[in-house]
């Protein structure tokens, strides 16, 4: 069967680059809800019923598995989600959980808190995301010791998708120099955005030398590697990509052609 890949917009496309270059030869079925993004600035129960409807598609395709490749619905949506909507044929997993347990250098198997591979963390994500407090509470769950410091990139997304690089760039310096206030000395940086990637250059360049950037699409297809070892009926042999948007199709693949540099064959839901 297809793994589902949801996104609320295009940011997901860098996780999903990073899952097929790991599994060649898995079908994916990539559902971006640009019709509704972006999430970031949604109320809590909109981000909900907007993921569940998204998985629900998803589902009726045939995935037996989805990736929440939005971070917004993984901090907020994922959990109430797997309590009360999930059938129990079915799996949905999000993206925040790989980077936790590379904070903690050790995958998370229920037990107790790690010691934490950082003692200062910088986590850059959407308004969202950062108001849920989704990242520090799950972090808490499994690490102990880090301090983590959030900072939301207001107008992140907005400017990539628009294609304005400027005005994309000051927004990171300012997160950045934001951050750093509060932690001058960071060891680790988070990119808790799948859009971020796009501007990982950028954090790099402003954080200071050295600090470990973590970013999600490695991360994330490594954790699918190990969760696809011990779940394999999820998995297929096909090798086929499906786009799918809920969007005005014309007006998406020329958003994405601009965001990634290639044509993208989206079509409509």
């Amino acid at each position: 069967m297809p793994i589902g890949v949801f996104d609320s917009g295009f940011g997901g496309l860098t996780v999903l680059g990073a899952l097929r270059e790991r599994f060649p030869e898995q079908d994916f079925i990539y559902f971006g809800d640009t019709a509704n993004a972006p999430y970031g600035e949604r109320s809590a129960q909109e981000v909900v019923d907007l993921t569940i409807a998204g998985c629900r598609y998803l589902f009726g395709r045939g995935c037996g598995l989805v990736i929440l490749a939005c971070n917004t619905s993984s901090a907020i949506a994922l959990r109430p989600m797997q309590e009360y909507f999930v059938p129990a044929d079915r799996r949905v997993l999000g993206v925040l959980v790989p980077m936790i347990e590379a904070i903690a250098g050790r995958p998370y198997r229920g037990d107790k808190r790690a010691e934490a591979a950082a003692q200062n963390v910088l986590f850059f994500a959407t308004p969202g995301t950062v108001k849920s407090g989704a990242f520090e509470r799950e972090l808490a769950l499994r690490v102990s010791g880090p301090r983590v410091i959030s900072v939301a990139c207001g107008g992140l997304v907005s400017a990539l998708e628009g294609g304005d690089k400027a005005a994309a760039e000051r927004i990171v310096e300012r997160a950045v120099a934001e951050a750093l206030e509060a932690a001058p000395e960071p060891e680790m940086a988070v990119l808790g955005c799948t859009h971020y990637p796009l501007m990982e250059a950028a954090f790099r360049r402003a954080l200071p030398e050295g600090v470990n950037v973590l970013s999600q699409g490695v991360l994330v297809a490594a954790r699918l590697a190990e969760y696809l070892e011990r779940f394999p009926q999820f998995a297929s042999c096909g090798g086929a990509l499906e786009l799918v948007t809920s969007g005005d199709v014309a007006v998406v693949r020329e958003e994405a052609a601009r965001l990634f540099g290639v044509a993208l064959p989206f079509k409509a839901m």
